[in-house]
């Protein structure tokens, strides 16, 4: 995530299933059974990982086998002791005990989603170290790892690994995104690696992606126990020697060769916790729920619509109907640079109140603010004796509406068909807008010149611009 833009917000599913889910995963699932299989005679070394002879019996309780069945009880016993499901009872014997954390495993959701939550960071320490093999390469004759012969920075590979998990949460997360569907892990690489403002890939950025793909694929597998990601590695056919014969004719074509990851909503969950706790802003759908109509409207100003809408959905299930339409009306006034678009997340809301809301906006026909607002909510939903509105709140309610545009979506194709289509009906638009009593009319005069594709219009714009912006001071 390399811009400060907002982050959109992410839909969590409810704590209770998050925690089943926490439960259910398969190393913090080891971790649990190997603390209440530990007893006396259990025995750790000095860094607090179980004694070498005592592994095979640890694994054979899991019900591990093959050749990494000692390591994986290994890993589940360094969570078990990081997330305090077991403690050390005596460092000098190499004793343990039950840790006073087990008990949470049987508490509230809170409770478990926390103890995972620590689990998570011992899996994301063990993703960035070098893989085993490399280690014992590294090893001189006194036992000692030769960190430096690995070209290997922990500090800068946490950074890369919290990076693609950075980008894999916006992917995710993102209306225009994946959503649930999983990320080609080539994707994610480049997503690290290539600049954006790059054409073509040159070979050696391409080369730089490949050999991130294949330090993703080691820490995706490393990751992948805790239920943070559901991962397909890479075929390790890509991997064999090119001298040797492919066992089956294997498709070029499919990318999922390559890797595909996607974020688990626990994973989505743990992410989110490691970004508030980083002090990024991780909004989530329903924060606002509890929160004043001020709040809302605000809130969900830099939300896509569909996340905008299901918060808003949240926010008025709590209330009675009547008075959240009410409630919403009157946060929605303000001359502010954030009001007009306060104003159309108002009416988005207003959308989903339906008829009950009518008295509501019968009460604000006559504010200078809300009365247009309320004349086309009444109008449209068939109700009679609306008063027609005067042509300075027809213009008024038009400069709004462009303004809000304009803050929620920028110069996009939809504005710019709006702009185009007021001054194709409007022969006179451009000498009365400028007169609008309107804080923005200024600058939605300046944006109808840069968006119109005809010169003429738009010099016209400008002059208008010109002369609302001498009009206010300014």
């Amino acid at each position: 995530m390399s811009d400060s833009s907002p982050l959109p917000p992410v839909r969590l599913h409810p704590e209770a299933e998050l925690a089943r889910d926490a439960l259910s995963t398969p190393l913090l699932a080891r971790a649990a059974r190997l603390a209440r299989w530990a007893g006396e005679d259990t025995r750790v070394d000095a860094g607090g990982g179980l004694v070498e002879e005592q592994l095979p019996a640890a694994a054979a309780h899991l019900g591990l086998t093959g050749d990494e069945a000692a390591a994986h009880a290994s890993e589940a016993w360094r969570v078990a002791v990081d997330t305090g499901l077991v403690e050390i009872a005596d460092e000098e014997e190499g004793t343990v005990a039950t840790g006073e954390d087990l008990a949470l495993l049987s508490g509230s959701p809170q409770d478990v989603l926390g103890v995972w939550l620590t689990a998570l960071e011992t899996a994301l320490a063990d993703a960035s170290v070098p893989d085993l093999d490399d280690l014992v390469a590294a090893m001189d004759d006194g036992g000692e790892v030769d960190f430096a012969s690995l070209d290997w920075d922990p500090q800068a590979e946490q950074e890369f690994l919290d990076g693609v998990l950075g980008n894999l949460y916006l992917l995710t997360v993102s209306e225009d995104g994946p959503g649930d569907g999983p990320v080609p892990l080539p994707a994610l690489a480049a997503s690290m690696i290539v600049p954006s403002d790059m054409g073509e890939p040159t070979n050696d950025v391409l080369e730089q992606v490949s050999d991130a793909m294949m330090r993703l694929d080691d820490q995706f597998r490393v990751l992948e126990p805790v239920g943070i990601v559901e991962y397909q590695p890479v075929d390790e056919a890509l991997m064999a020697d090119t001298d040797e014969e492919p066992a089956a004719v294997v498709d070029e074509t499919d990318v999922s060769r390559y890797g595909m990851v996607r974020l688990t909503p626990l994973g989505l969950y743990g992410l989110r916790s490691r970004l508030l706790e980083a002090g990024i802003p991780a909004p989530a759908v329903g924060d606002l729920a509890d929160k004043g109509a001020d709040a809302l409207l605000d809130g969900t100003s830099t939300f896509p619509p569909s996340a905008a809408q299901a918060e808003t959905e949240q926010w008025l299930d709590r209330r009675e109907p009547l008075a959240a339409a009410r409630e919403l009306l009157t946060a929605a006034r303000g001359s502010d640079s954030g009001a007009p678009l306060r104003r159309l997340r108002c009416q988005q809301a207003l959308s989903l109140v339906g008829a009950v809301a009518e008295p509501a906006l019968r009460e604000v026909l006559d504010d200078a603010e809300l009365g247009g607002l309320a004349r086309v909510w009444l109008t449209e939903r068939g109700f009679g004796d609306v008063p027609p509105p005067s042509q300075d709140m027809v213009f008024w309610l038009t400069v709004d509406t462009i303004a809000a545009q304009l803050a929620a979506e920028g110069n996009s194709e939809e504005l710019q068909a709006l702009v185009e289509g007021l001054a194709q009906q409007h022969g006179g638009f451009f000498a009365a807008a400028w007169r609008v009593d309107h804080p923005a009319t200024a600058d939605v005069l300046e944006a109808m010149g840069r968006l119109h594709p005809d010169k003429r219009v738009a010099k016209e714009a400008r002059k208008a611009a010109f002369k609302a912006r001498s009009q206010q001071g300014g």
